[in-house]
This record gives C-alpha cells, structure tokens and sequence, in this order.
C-alpha cells in the first residue's frame, strides 16, 4: 500500500506556515514551497507537520473538499497505508520482548500449512523475513486482477466489498515466489498480512486490538484508528480523489477524471495498510519510537537493522521501517504510504528530534519525497 513525544501541542488549522513556536519562518520556507510545487503538479491539496525540538510548524496547500472549496486544516485525518508498518512490526518486538514469539519462528510455526502451493513453503520463512520483506513471497496488490479491481475503475463497484487475511493470503498462494526465503529483498504486502495473522494466534486478539491496546491507548493517539471494515473517514478530515488508472499513485493523464474516494472498505488492505490518523499523532507516534518507549533496547536495535534495496543505494530497510539519506547527508527513517486517494510520508531523525509528516489527498503524480528533502535539507 503502495521514526520523546511532545504531549499536548496545540496545532491550529490556520493559514500555510504557521509558526508554532520560535525558529524563524525562514527555516520552513523550503518546505512550505516544496508542498505548493507537489500540489501544483497533481493532488488537490496538501498538508504538512514538522515538529523540532519544542517547536512545531504547520503547513497546508491547494483545496481538502473540491465540492465545497474547503481548505485543508492541519488537525485533518487520512489513510496512511503503508505506514501501518511500522505499528505491525512494533507489536510484533513487542511481543518477541515478552517471550510470545521468536522472529525465529517460521511461518509454519504459528500458521502451518497456510503459506504452501507454487513453490511457497512456509516452513522457510521467518517472522524476521515477513517483517523485512526478503521472505520472497508474491505481494498480492501486484496481481493484475487485484489492481483492476481496487485501482481500476471497477473499484467503484468493489468500495465497500470485504477482504479476508486467509482470502488475500489465497490471492497471494496463486502466484511464485519472487526468490527464495532470504535470496532479495522486494516489498510485499502481503508479508504484513501474515504478520497480523500470526499477532492474533499469538495473543488470542485481532492486530487491531493489539494496536490499540499496546500503541494508540499508551500514546493517546486518539486520531488514530484501525477501521477494518468502516468505510467512513472520520472528521475532521478533507475528501480523497483518485484517477482510477488501475495504478496506485500513477501518473493520471492531464484532463482525465477525478473521482472521489473517500469511502472505501480498507479490509483489502488489512496490516499493510488500513490505519487512519493524523500528522500530530503520527510525530507523536515515531518519536515515542525512537526515544525507546515503545520497544526495549534490543528490540529497536533489530528494528533498525535493515536490509540494503537493490538500485537504491540511498534507502535501505529495517523492519516496518525505512532508512534514507538525503541529498544533503541527511539520515532520516519512517515509513510511506499509498491508499486510494491518499499518498503520505513520515520521517525522523535517529533520536525523534525532528520529525516530519505529511500527507496529500489525491494519488497522482505525488512527489511527497520534495517535501521530505525540503525540511530536512532546506535552509
């Protein structure tokens, strides 16, 4: 689909290049153009958080609502995608830390038999290669039906169709593997969806719960939910528009409609990509990561332990997390994420000092990495 918490800040739905605290506008002027540049291009509109220190400065571009003339506001919620990631993989250290589970344990161990046909074995799979992407196994959002079906145009026939783990994993089955456990590296979502399956046989509970129970309660994320099958988008929260071009986050031909996507039923994208939030609750989130309150020491430090990407000597990636050096030298880590009508990013420095999320409600012709680069390497 398709990184010490600042309690309590207050982030108002006011114009673009609100300065929350001290630090100067300058410093976010690079920024701010980066987000009008992406919306100029492709999505209607665009929101932005960076948080530095004690100081937090918002951002907003374009139009939230093309019915209406809405304006983004900062508090608005969206779907994150793949940043659900990150969440699925830090309930899974966690209960590695409590002695529930190995990421030495093979798939079969805990879902025997599920992972098998085609040249799939479960059996030589780890939970470590699930969470990394080198297990191999055939992301089901990559199979040519799936895409016409949910990025297609035909997705406003199938919105509010529901999706089981055992029936994406099914989809998944039907195909190869790409390589063989642990012989590459190549981004799967399907990988997630074995990992939220693999949560609830070990604990008893859905992932979502264990989300909730574990990260969103802890942290007050109260922005942020795991819908399931809800369709809705709760308030406040802008519009998302697609072009259907059967390609998530494609190019969209210049003239071609625009649909509104709001609604759908995100069980197709289960634990690789349904969450709902807010930028302030994902800062929130990423910085409660990395300042060790979410996960012991050794368990970050696998966290953080990443795999290089072939032809991307700039990115690399751990579990449910990516590292990436920017242009200036930079190293941030986070995660991306792509949903119907939905593109975003958040980034962090190693120690959650500075931390930026953003988010843009239409799918095409996105360049959320402009504004990454901006706030990190921008004067």
């Amino acid at each position: 689909m398709t990184a010490a918490i600042t309690a309590g800040l207050a982030l108002p739905a006011s114009a673009a290049g609100t300065q929350e605290a001290s630090g100067g506008r300058g410093r976010h002027e690079a920024t701010q153009a980066a987000l009008d540049s992406v919306v100029r291009e492709g999505p209607p509109g665009g929101i932005a958080l960076a948080e530095l220190g004690r100081t937090a400065w918002a951002g907003r571009a374009g139009t939230a609502d093309l019915a209406t003339g809405r304006k983004p506001r900062t508090d608005d919620r969206f779907r994150i995608g793949s940043i659900t990631k990150t969440f699925v993989a830090t309930v899974m250290l966690q209960l590695e830390a409590e002695g529930e589970l190995s990421l030495d344990d093979t798939v079969d161990d805990w879902l025997p038999g599920l992972v098998a046909g085609n040249g799939n074995d479960g059996s030589k799979i780890t939970l470590l290669r699930l969470l990394n992407h080198t297990s191999g196994i055939y992301s089901y959002t990559d199979d040519e039906t799936f895409k016409r079906k949910e990025f297609g145009t035909d997705f406003l026939q199938h919105r509010y169709e529901t999706w089981t783990p055992r029936q994406i994993v099914r989809l998944a089955m039907s195909h190869r593997p790409v390589f063989a456990p642990g012989d590459g590296w190549s981004y799967s979502d399907t990988n997630y969806v074995l990992a939220s399956m693999v949560i609830q046989k070990a604990t008893g509970h859905t992932y979502a719960h264990e989300i909730e129970h574990r990260v969103l309660r802890p942290l007050r994320l109260d922005s942020t939910s795991v819908p399931g099958t809800s369709a809705r988008l709760p308030g406040p929260s802008g519009r998302a528009y697609s072009k259907l071009t059967g390609e998530l986050a494609g190019p969209g031909a210049p003239g071609s409609a625009t649909y509104d996507v709001t609604e759908l039923n995100p069980s197709f994208a289960g634990a690789a990509g349904e969450m709902i939030s807010d930028s302030r609750n994902l800062n929130r989130f990423y910085r409660a990561l990395f300042s060790g309150r979410l996960l012991h020491r050794p368990q970050l430090e696998k966290m953080m332990t990443t795999v290089p990407i072939e032809g991307a000597p700039d990115f690399s990636y751990g579990l449910g997390l990516m590292k990436m050096t920017l242009s200036c030298g930079t190293e941030v880590w986070g995660h991306n994420g792509g949903i119907q009508g939905s593109i975003s990013e958040t980034m962090a420095t190693a120690d959650g000092g500075h931390v930026l999320s953003v988010n843009f409600n239409g799918d095409w012709n996105v360049h959320e990495q402009r504004v990454v680069d901006a706030e990190f390497c921008g004067s």
